[in-house]
């Protein structure tokens, strides 16, 4: 059974003065967490360790985790 989500008069009243923009923004963020992932799969791959080094500090400058930047690589060149 799912919880019931009980909601503050002061909360109620702040949404309220929601703009439309606001409500479509929230609902399209609620909808992004409804629908399901795809499935990862994991892989093993060889690469050069002065490469990974470099590109897993490059990535840590950047704040970035470097398995998500491998991702975000692979996706850009698939939009290409």
């Amino acid at each position: 059974m799912r919880p019931v989500q009980y909601f503050s008069e002061e909360y109620l009243e702040h949404c309220k003065q929601a703009t439309p923009e606001q409500i479509i923004e929230f609902l399209e963020n609620y909808r992004q967490l409804q629908t399901p992932q795809p499935k990862s799969k994991l892989i093993s791959m060889k690469v050069p360790e002065p490469l990974l080094n470099s590109f897993k500090q490059k990535c840590e400058i950047s704040n970035v985790k470097y398995q998500t930047q491998i991702k975000k690589l692979m996706i850009d060149w698939l939009k290409r």
